[in-house]
């Protein structure tokens, strides 16, 4: 593929699309994946098995001790039937952001997609310090950058599926050197792709204004950029506005989580309709084009499959909600067609 020939077009795993025919989109999930920290990973102990009575223990984070398995995500068969219960609900088209660090399957992807006919479009890049190849603290941005962009244009993780997205690339609070490099040779493999880069920011609610000042200082737009998990980030208004109008895109990707408790930060999640209301106070701002949303699934105990919401939950439940909160059917286009057309396609 040359970055010619991908202008004007979406990438998925199974080839390029015309933007037009991308349809309901979620844009930031987790299909195949392993989020197990490294220590956890060498430890090799995954715990019971998820069954009705343990379910909401391991969901809460206390109460079940050793969950490893929780964490991953590697059942493809079950992987298959939950992407394909999302298309019953009403979705078309999912973003697949596990990158470096998170075991990523790109030939399982393009199986799943071939198996339900959803456009699964594949991540690239690598997440936060911690999870990383030690090799990496050694090498540069412009050897990052050139992976990146191979991984688009010839194949990603040893196959020729390739990548449609730069993402997630992580970084944390404090952000390292390492991660710094990542991110600098994302904007480079993104002007030589015209691909969109997606960003998990660190557990610090001005992080994510510092990465988009950080892209403004590199002189990348920050039009083709997408800061995730707004929704454990950032809870007031003035920051989070401040940060729309700083051109990046936020995203809402936590929907489904609906109770307050949230294991790796002391913070108090919000709601789903908590979230709906902050989405609002941007459009009212006049940043309806600067918004998307998705679940971020990267836990066996949020696939329908083991107790949880599943893929479907923003289709089956959350449009509704939308509409009897207000939203017109412009707005929710906006979000979930219209704002994901844009970002995915490649300029």
């Amino acid at each position: 593929m040359t970055r010619e020939g991908l202008r004007g077009k979406i990438q998925t795993v199974l080839g390029t699309i015309a933007p037009g025919d991308l349809g309901r989109t979620l844009m930031h999930e987790h299909v195949l994946c392993d989020i197990r920290t490294p220590t956890t990973r060498t430890a090799n102990d995954l715990g019971p098995e998820i069954t009705l009575e343990n379910v909401w223990q391991m969901n809460y984070g206390r109460g079940v001790k050793h969950a490893g398995r929780k964490y991953m995500l590697d059942l493809e068969d079950i992987a298959t039937r939950e992407v394909a219960m999302m298309k019953n609900d009403g979705g078309n088209a999912i973003v697949e952001l596990t990158c470096g660090g998170l075991s990523p399957d790109p030939a399982g992807l393009r199986r799943i997609a071939e198996g339900t006919g959803v456009h699964l479009i594949m991540g690239c890049g690598y997440y936060v310090n911690d999870y990383q190849d030690p090799r990496n603290h050694g090498r540069g941005v412009e050897d990052f950058a050139a992976e990146m962009v191979g991984q688009i244009l010839d194949g990603a993780w040893g196959t020729d599926v390739r990548a449609g997205m730069i993402g997630e690339i992580g970084c944390q609070a404090p952000w390292t050197d390492t991660e710094k490099r990542v991110m600098q040779g994302a904007f480079i493999a993104a002007r030589e792709t015209g691909a969109t880069i997606n960003v998990h920011p660190g557990r610090d609610p001005d992080q994510p204004q510092e990465i988009a000042e950080f892209a403004r200082a590199a002189g990348f737009p920050t039009e083709r950029m997408v800061i995730s998990h707004i929704d454990r980030t950032i809870f007031d208004e003035p920051r989070l506005l401040r940060l729309a109008d700083s051109g990046v895109t936020v995203e809402f990707d936590l929907f489904g989580q609906e109770s307050s408790y949230y294991g790796l930060s002391d913070i108090d999640m919000p709601n789903d309709a908590t979230r709906l209301r902050l989405i609002r106070a941007l459009i009212e701002r006049g940043h309806l084009e600067r918004v998307v949303i998705s679940h971020d699934i990267c836990y066996r105990t949020r696939l329908a499959s083991f107790g949880g919401h599943g893929y479907g939950h923003i289709f089956r439940n959350v449009v509704p909600m939308m509409k009897k909160r207000g939203y017109s059917a412009d707005e929710i286009d906006a979000i979930l067609v219209g704002n994901p057309r844009r970002l995915l396609t490649f300029v």
